[in-house]
């Protein structure tokens, strides 16, 4: 809302000045200097929340020269960016626009679009000389009207991959296509990193005016050394992606799973770290705050922290989950979702909702968004150990209509108490749950969303247990009948179905982080690095070790190669005790490491290593405490 008011602002005073600087700081003294093509001159916000200037005297050269044109077509350099939780699909190609060849960004869906740019790969050696960089930015809409908009060019740098945000806005339509150039120099490229732009449109005021979806358009992406040189660019290379880039879907590490949700409608809303804002409860989520319920919310902030404010309660004005106390809220490792418990909001506002006041905020320790709040049931976050595979099981359908096949006889098999059954899928309101047609006990939906026994949906998994097919269809599998169907309330498809023991992650909210665990390796080779003191310290009975990481098998487990009682592999797959994985994380428990190790921490030796049986890479590991599981 406030940039929204900086764009009316913009256009209304570019009648008076030649360039304004774009900035979300208020007291920017950026300026810019005249050159032949009229640049924006941005202001970047680093993820630690400090404001840092940058005023960029844009080469002369930038009219004539690109280091990326797009005329020969090429743009497999680029790839969209969907791992943030506003990630809009969005469609690339490259069009003719202003007179000349640009990559177009189309928005499908209403959300930010976002999409990388592989400044690593495209200047190769020469990355860690780029100072400057510069671009063209247009915008259009369908019904050919024209609109203010703007974002964020935001830079991921170093070994660390640190992200600085750039503001970029085209505010004028006689100015649309607009450069803007950021100077990069304070915050470097290095070499052999991963280093990447990601370009972002978050404020599109055509679509909150009716006129649709704005489409984005680059050209004449240019690198600059310091001495205003041009860096030429390898436009045939290939999109290398950077660790944490691709989104497999919601990152459920350290989280509850959310049953019978209800969305908090209209709960979106940003502000400055320490600010709170939000909204007055509807009463459909005061009913929903009950014993055993969820606050779940959907953000971005740059230091990765989120909690909610209850500033009317009886018991005075509360921060629940704030970071750094003693009960914090449980939040992924992406640090895009966050939730409160019941529990903790009842801990501090009292048992009876009606006392903690209408009004639900949220806050930061910096700068933030939320994009949405919804309430639930806790419920556990499941995964499968060793799972057996419905082979075939893909198809898809039409709201309320079902398909599906006929089951071998290694899942009828694998339906036994304790079992559950895994479907990935899609479906556009995210529900999904299956239907046995030919049970004895009749023709049965069985998780159908809205009822008392939901199954488990996140929009890509769904988790229905044999106890809930039993309920329905009887506990002896043989009189379910042949056939598995899966159905959902609007259009839906399912891409694969597997049946495996029931295992549950742990949710988690006292993380300690093992500094620098990123690394990676072949099948059948460890690597890791000796643990800190911090991380010894917190191996006690009840810690769980979470690894968050990708693989081609999708396993990985820990080695403890000094132990007193020999060289150890903990959650191995495959072996009585795996570790819990999914693809993305995976959880070892102190447990399973005495088991093999020894209850005595000390005697374990320094060093922890990861291990998989294919290539696989780590991305960080933390040492947690768990909280009562889920019923």
């Amino acid at each position: 809302m406030r940039r929204n008011k900086l764009l009316a602002c913009l256009m209304a005073g570019t009648m008076a000045v030649s360039i304004t600087a774009c900035s979300g700081n208020a007291n920017s003294d950026a300026t810019t200097t005249p050159t032949t093509t009229e640049a924006v001159t941005t202001q970047a916000v680093t993820t630690q929340g400090e404001s840092q200037e940058t005023t960029t005297q844009t080469p002369q050269e930038q009219k004539s020269e690109a280091s990326v044109d797009f005329e020969d077509g090429q743009m497999g350099f680029v790839q969209a960016y969907n791992a943030p939780a506003n990630a809009a699909d969005v469609e690339l190609s490259i069009t003719d626009f202003d007179g000349s060849k640009a990559l177009a960004v189309k928005n499908l869906t209403g959300k930010v679009p976002f999409v990388g740019i592989d400044v690593s790969s495209l200047c190769g050696a020469s990355v860690a000389d780029v100072a400057a960089v510069s671009m063209k930015l247009g915008v259009s809409y369908e019904d050919g009207s024209f609109s203010a908009c703007a974002g964020k060019i935001t830079t991921w740098t170093g070994t660390d991959l640190v992200q600085t945000g750039y503001d970029w806005a085209v505010y004028m339509e006689s100015k649309n296509p607009k450069v803007a150039t950021v100077d990069v120099s304070g915050v470097p490229f290095t070499a052999d990193a991963n280093n990447i732009i990601v370009l972002s449109l978050e404020t599109d005021n055509g679509a909150s005016a009716g006129h649709g979806n704005a489409t984005l358009y680059v050209d004449d992406i240019t690198f600059y050394d310091k001495s205003g040189k041009v860096i030429t660019a390898d436009k045939s290379v290939a999109f290398a992606e950077p660790a944490g880039y691709s989104s497999s879907g919601r990152d459920s590490s350290n989280l509850f799973a959310v049953k019978g949700a209800v969305n908090f409608e209209g709960f979106a809303t940003s502000a400055d770290a320490w600010a709170q804002d939000g909204f007055d409860m509807p009463q459909e989520v005061i009913d929903a705050l009950v014993p055993g319920s969820v606050v779940e919310i959907e953000y971005k902030s740059e230091t990765g922290n989120m909690w909610l404010v209850i500033p009317d309660a009886e018991k005075g004005w509360m921060r629940v989950g704030q970071a750094g106390t003693d009960d914090p809220a449980y939040i992924n490792n992406s640090g895009n979702i966050a939730q409160i418990t019941y529990e903790q909001l009842a801990a501090l506002c009292g048992d009876d909702v009606s006392t903690w006041g209408a009004r639900m905020q949220c806050e930061s320790d910096s700068a933030w968004e939320v994009f949405s709040v919804k309430v639930g049931q806790q419920a556990k976050n499941l995964a499968l150990v060793n799972a057996v595979t419905f082979e075939g099981f893909e198809t898809k359908a039409d709201a309320w209509a079902q398909d599906g096949f006929d089951m071998p006889q290694e899942v009828i098999d694998a339906l036994v108490p304790g079992s559950v059954v895994e479907v990935t899928y899609s479906s556009e309101t995210g529900n999904m749950w299956l239907v046995m047609p030919d049970a004895e006990k009749g023709w049965m939906r069985v998780g159908q969303a809205g009822t008392e026994d939901p199954a488990v949906c996140d929009g890509q998994k769904c988790y229905v247990t044999y106890e809930q097919l039993a309920a329905l269809c009887g506990d002896d599998a043989s009189t379910w009948g042949a056939r598995m169907q899966c159905e959902s309330d609007s259009a839906w498809e399912v891409y694969s179905v597997k049946v495996g023991t029931a295992a549950e992650f742990a949710p988690v909210n006292k993380l300690t982080k093992f500094e620098g665990f990123e690394t990676a390796a072949d099948a059948w080779a460890q690597d890791g690095f000796d643990m800190p003191q911090e991380i010894i310290d917190a191996l006690v009975p009840g810690a769980v070790v979470t690894v968050q990481y990708s693989s081609e098998s999708g396993n990985v487990w820990l080695v403890i190669p000094d132990a007193e009682k020999g060289w150890m592999r903990v959650g191995q797959a495959g072996t009585e005790d795996p570790a819990l994985c999914n693809g993305t994380y995976a959880q070892i428990t102190y447990e399973q490491l005495a088991a093999l190790c020894g209850e005595d921490v000390s005697t374990w030796g320094a060093r922890m290593q990861c291990e998989s049986d294919s290539a696989w890479e780590v991305y960080g590991v933390w040492v947690s405490a768990p909280v009562t599981s889920a019923e």
